[in-house]
């Protein structure tokens, strides 16, 4: 927003154009309110000029990150062939000479570690001056590459960006290759998660092929080879090389692996973790748990409520920290196996992340009966965390049509030294028809309620209520990523229509971005390595489609039904599924307040719930007990007065959400969808559902 001073010439000069403005500012030496004007006039004109004299204005005068304004537009207008020999300058001088005697030395360090490496088998490195790509620091780990033979700047990239883009482990067969990897934080990712040959008594090497020698040395002032050269684990091959994959270590290295012992998996070697998330309740999840059960590569148990692993992730963390020895350590967790319990107790800087693999590894016997052992990578830890509910609220800026949502739950996470102590994280999150979702918990929220309620044997007058969960579904904007949080930086939504409608297609997909081998565990469900589980009721076993297509209006109405659809609309438009009950028509205060009033289907399951605990209520006059007619009529009226505040919480929050579906993060960014996971379309069987 301007700022006050601006704001007043804004005011004073309506028909000047923001480039005016900020050149009269500027002339005044109103240094602030000029670099806001110029930031408006980026915005508003289209003249290359104007756009120019802005950015050059921006990079001399502004604060913080405010160079970033005029790098990015000194980018465009320079491939637009636009003030190129200025704009060349510019860059040189501001961003590549600063930072040109660092990047040398980067160079130089690179070259002479790779000169003694054994593994590399081309050694005639260029010159720094004669690299045919020039990069130009953007911040800390950002870099634009310059082409002085094309005249162009190319694509920013961050060569530590938390994402894992290539599909290294498609095929385990043979050793790992790939191409072109530039990015420091998949170069270590294969390095972490590709097990020694020493360790799997077989050649394992990771063979990391270049197409061009030039290019691959213009990359080695802004990659840190020394961690990944010092377990030796890579070859490296360049252009016509590639005819020597894979290399026969013993004859020409005399070294023979296959008398090495298969080692078992140690807990330090599993780093990766795939975060099955919980969008919401009735979203699929035990589906998606089923298809990954058996999977080779994976740790993988049924998902373990977050509470209760946190609270035994503790008591091991403590058991260990009071012990006096390795024996000590053992005798206080007798249910854990002794070589387990040694590595935690004798790893350095042990921690939460550690306790989490040794308990999945410690009940490999019960849940990973198909774990592959002897494969080339280590295997991925599978985690899905479950949560009794997940509710979310609005804080709004007022005088801003912006709002921030807050979890306790997301917090929870984000917090949880589980997840910051993995290094690698793909994240999936199930999604299912919000309508859908949203009748099969009101029915389970009931069916739990009653059950409760008729057998409570506490005798404590504890009552199980139902919650307002049409509200819960619309505040609940989990697919929305926030573009500061690392744990959904390399994440998918994956609908489960697609997984019951379209198996083969989608879960080729999922494997090929989670980079796990799309194996036969994947084409059919499992529990415990038992296949096609019965879970009993009206569970949709294996690829039953029943829950796709079930019919939930005895548990919702057409009113509940508009208004989750409405104040989701653009998560339908997103991840593609078509309106059952609104019409796509505009809404107005009126129109949400008439639904509102008509949610007879939730308001119907909450009163019965919250009626028992006003009936519980004891009224009294004076101190003296009343009739029994006029205790009822009490709790009828505290009844229908919270019924009242249920309905008051509802427009209050369709109010915000009526200003519009804006939603940024506590550093003003805006929130962001999710990717949703597209199926492979040669592998469709059946049109995709809408």
């Amino acid at each position: 927003m301007p700022v006050p001073f601006l704001s007043g010439i804004l005011k004073g000069y309506r028909r000047m154009k923001a480039i005016e403005i900020a050149q009269r500012l500027a002339q005044l030496n109103e240094t602030e309110s000029a670099l806001q004007a110029y930031k408006l006039a980026l915005a508003e004109e289209a003249d290359p000029t104007v756009k120019m004299e802005a950015a050059v204005y921006i990079l001399q005068f502004g604060k913080d990150d405010d160079y970033k304004i005029s790098y990015t537009m000194f980018h465009d207008l320079y491939n637009q062939g636009i003030f190129k020999e200025n704009i060349l300058e510019i860059m040189d001088e501001a961003f590549y000479a600063p930072n040109v005697k660092l990047m040398k030395a980067h160079y130089k360090k690179n070259c002479a570690l790779l000169e003694k490496y054994p593994y590399i088998f081309r050694k005639n490195f260029l010159k720094f001056e004669d690299l045919p790509i020039k990069f130009y620091p953007f911040d800390d780990t950002s870099y634009t590459p310059y082409y002085p033979a094309e005249e162009r700047f190319g694509a920013y990239i961050d060569f530590k960006d938390t994402v894992i883009k290539h599909y290294f482990f498609k095929d385990l067969e043979k050793p790992i290759l790939a191409t072109d990897v530039t990015s420091q934080y998949e170069l270590e990712y294969l390095r972490d998660n590709v097990r020694r040959s020493e360790d799997v008594a077989k050649e394992n090497h990771i063979y990391l092929h270049y197409t061009s020698w030039a290019e691959f040395c213009s990359y080695l002032p802004c990659l840190n080879m020394k961690p990944l050269l010092e377990e030796q684990k890579i070859v490296f091959l360049f252009e016509e090389e590639i005819s020597q994959y894979p290399i026969d270590f013993k004859e020409r290295f005399n070294i023979d692996y296959s008398k090495f012992t298969l080692q078992p998996i140690r807990i330090r070697e599993v780093k990766k973790m795939i975060w099955h998330t919980q969008l919401s309740s009735h979203n699929g999840g035990d589906f998606f748990n089923e298809i990954f059960d058996s999977h080779p590569n994976l740790l993988a148990m049924p998902s373990v409520m977050m509470d209760n692993t946190h609270n035994n992730i503790a008591e091991i963390m403590e058991a260990l920290r009071i012990a006096g020895s390795l024996a000590e350590a053992q005798r206080s967790l007798p249910s854990m196996e002794p070589e387990l319990v040694q590595q935690l107790y004798t790893n350095r800087g042990r921690n939460e992340k550690d306790v989490l693999v040794a308990l999945f590894l410690h009940q490999k016997s019960y849940y990973v009966h198909s774990l592959d052992t002897g494969s080339r990578i280590a295997p991925a830890l599978f985690f899905q965390p479950h949560f009794y509910n997940i509710h979310y609220r609005l804080n709004v800026y007022e005088g801003r049509n912006q709002t921030t949502l807050s979890s306790a739950v997301y917090d929870e996470v984000q917090k949880s030294p589980i997840f910051r102590n993995f290094k690698y994280i793909k994240t999936f999150t199930p999604m299912r028809r919000f309508t859908t979702s949203h009748g099969s918990t009101v029915k389970f929220m009931n069916i739990m309620a009653k059950f409760a309620n008729e057998n409570n044997t506490k005798g404590d007058g504890a009552v199980t209520v139902v919650t307002d969960a049409v509200m819960e579904r619309v505040l609940n904007r989990s697919f929305m990523m926030d573009p500061d949080d690392r744990l959904y930086h390399d994440g998918v939504v994956v609908r489960l229509e697609d997984g019951k409608i379209n198996p083969r297609a989608t879960f080729a997909a999922l494997a090929h971005f989670l980079d796990l081998p799309y194996t036969e565990s994947m084409t059919y469900c499992s529990s415990e390595g038992k296949r096609d589980p019965n879970l009993g009721g009206d569970y949709a076993t294996g690829f039953s489609l029943a829950s796709v297509y079930r019919n939930v209006d005895e548990y919702m109405n057409g009113n509940e039904g508009k208004f989750i659809e409405y104040f989701l609309r653009d998560a339908y438009e997103y991840y593609g599924y078509d309106f059952l009950y609104y019409d796509g028509k505009p809404v107005d205060h009126g129109a949400v307040s008439s639904w509102i009033s008509g949610f007879d289907k939730m308001n119907q399951y909450i009163a019965e719930t919250w009626k028992i605990i006003f009936q519980q209520a004891k009224v009294s006059a004076n101190g003296m007990p009343v009739e029994a007619d006029i205790e009822e009529k009490v709790q009828a009226e505290m009844l229908g007065n919270y019924m009242k505040d249920v309905e008051k919480h509802r427009i209050e929050n369709a109010e915000v959400l009526l200003r519009g579906l804006n939603f940024i993060n506590e550093n003003g960014q805006p929130l962001r969808m999710m990717p949703k996971l597209e199926p492979d379309p040669a592998l469709l069987e059946q049109p995709l559902y809408h």
